[in-house]
């Protein structure tokens, strides 16, 4: 499965918004990776910032 699916599934069964930190836990992904993963789904406009470092799928 791609990161960004990755990224996704886990922002979606949290069900709240995450810290890329948080996110590479759950995942087991690089927090590197993490983080270029979510700015690319930032600039795709599949996530937002809902405060200052947490990220969240847009609904």
């Amino acid at each position: 499965m791609e990161t960004s699916a990755i990224i996704i599934k886990a922002l979606k069964e949290t069900g709240k918004p995450m810290k890329a930190g948080e996110i590479s836990e759950k995942t087991g992904i690089d927090k590197k990776e993490v983080e270029k993963a979510i700015k690319k789904l930032v600039q795709d406009e599949k996530m937002y910032s809902p405060t200052r470092c947490y990220y969240d799928v847009k609904k």
